[in-house]
């Protein structure tokens, strides 16, 4: 079973993105907002993925594959209302974590959000974040993907 250990961060200032890789993402939810496990369906860049997560929030079951883009484009009409853009720009931080942030789209722009995923979750406890990752809000589900896919930005 694969287990995703991450915390997440509303940006609180911009860092230079000229050294991260930058990635158009939209993706789509296959599952109702109420159902505990999502199934997700993304598009990045030229490659295409079905995702399920399980419920939680710093700690949560993730198991993805790569699907075509027949079988993504197959799936995709019935994620209608329930979708989400961004660009995601992926970098290194000075104490050499990977920080992935996605600026969002469409009506959920302006909003900035930063991730980092952690090997433990006494690492993501104990864990300092850079001042410009701004408020924690890992364990607010309204800053959840699939939340804001149906919900729009939180208030």
């Amino acid at each position: 079973m694969s287990t995703e250990i991450e915390r997440k961060f509303l940006v609180a200032d911009l860092p230079d993105l000229s050294a991260t890789k930058k990635a158009v993402v939209r993706q789509g939810y296959l599952t109702a907002p109420d159902d505990s496990t999502e199934l997700r369906l993304r598009q990045k860049d030229d490659k295409h993925f079905l995702t399920l997560k399980g419920g939680g929030t710093m700690v949560r079951v993730e198991r993805e594959a790569e699907i075509t883009a027949d079988q993504f484009n197959t799936f995709w009409p019935e994620t209608e209302g329930r979708r989400v853009e961004k660009e995601r720009y992926t970098g290194q931080l000075p104490d050499g974590r990977v920080f992935e942030l996605d600026i969002f789209l469409g009506d959920l722009a302006p909003l900035q959000l930063v991730e980092v995923e952690f090997t433990s979750e006494s690492e993501a406890r104990d864990y300092t974040p850079p001042v410009w990752f701004g408020m924690d809000v890992t364990a607010d589900k309204r800053y959840k993907n699939k939340m804001m896919a149906i919900k729009g930005v939180p208030d």
